[in-house]
């Protein structure tokens, strides 16, 4: 455990001391992060035997704004203003939470949740791919492009390819790394268009994730019926994945992000599919071929090695 301390008003000619604020060493909330994303992919599954896509998607996203519109209110924040402003973060929650919460909920209908959250881990395979394209200082390197090919080689590993990706389901396979595509495209878009604003990380998501539930509200019910029934279990799953997938995580995110940097709090991205991998199979006995850890650790090798950047632009 660390202690912060913060400044706190008190009377004149008061002699008590300031009481500090008691905060978790930031390696225990690194490891509760990578649980609780790593656990995301196993709730998905189980939200899905119950109800539809998009009703598990809608749902995460309401727990999840509830819990960050409490701690705006506990902070006092208020939401951006500006049209403009809402037109951008629209886009924002369209590709970093409506799309590839949606994609991931769908592709677990058909593929185990080992392998949506093994997919996840290609986010910064696409990243790099990407701003070499989209982002002009973003220049790559020979150990980066090495990286992205080693990567690719990890994906086909995954994905059995000198088997013809027999006993896969194509469908589902495409839009799990289709989700995973999104998430990248989403922070170009962001980095382009909203960095250096005033406002905080935390209002700027709690609007974001407004957003994306008032689209996923208009979505579900074009597509979806009301459930007939509640089931309890998958219930519990989605309220678990929006409160704590979602709300929390972000808020765990963001304080990481502050203390000890992005690219240590980014380094998270490596454990989620080991977790991911570790409670599809022990708890909800999915099945694993030898190639599916073995890819997945080339994945992560390449994505590491994407990550790194010369000295003079870390």
């Amino acid at each position: 455990m660390s202690t912060v301390t913060t400044p706190r008003t008190r009377s004149a000619g008061s002699s008590a001391p300031v009481r500090p604020r008691v905060r978790l060493d930031w390696r225990l909330r690194f490891g509760a992060l990578s649980l609780i994303w790593g656990f995301s992919f196993l709730l998905i599954k189980v939200g899905t035997d119950g109800y539809a896509p998009f009703q598990v998607t809608l749902g995460r996203l309401v727990f999840g704004t509830a819990v960050l519109g409490a701690a705006m209110a506990v902070k006092r924040e208020r939401l951006p203003r500006g049209a403009r402003l809402w037109g951008h973060m629209a886009v924002a929650a369209f590709f970093l939470n409506a799309l590839p919460f949606s994609l991931f909920a769908y592709s677990e209908l058909t593929i185990p949740s080992t392998l949506a959250g093994i997919c996840n881990a290609t986010s910064p395979l696409w990243g790099m791919a990407l701003s070499m394209v989209a982002l002009s200082e973003d220049r790559p390197t020979r150990v980066r492009v090495a990286g992205l090919g080693l990567g690719f080689i990890g994906v086909l590993t995954v994905l059995g390819a000198w088997q013809g990706f027999h006993g896969l389901d194509a469908t589902g396979t495409a839009m799990a790394l289709l989700a995973s595509l999104s998430y990248p495209v989403g922070w170009i878009y962001v980095r382009r268009t909203l960095a250096g604003g005033g406002d905080s990380h935390l209002s700027m998501t709690g609007a974001q994730l407004l957003l994306a539930t008032v689209q996923l509200a208009v979505v579900t019910p074009l597509f979806t019926s009301f459930p007939a029934h509640f089931s309890l279990v998958p219930l519990l799953a989605i309220a678990a994945l929006g409160a704590f997938g979602t709300g929390l995580a972000v808020l765990i995110q963001y304080g990481l992000v502050a203390e000890v940097g992005p690219t240590t709090a980014q380094m998270v991205t490596y454990f989620i599919p080991v977790i991911a991998t570790a409670a599809g199979v022990a708890i909800l006995g999915e099945s694993l071929r030898w190639s599916t850890p073995v890819g997945a650790v080339v994945v992560l090798a390449g994505a590491a090695l994407t990550q790194l950047r010369p000295r003079k632009d870390a």
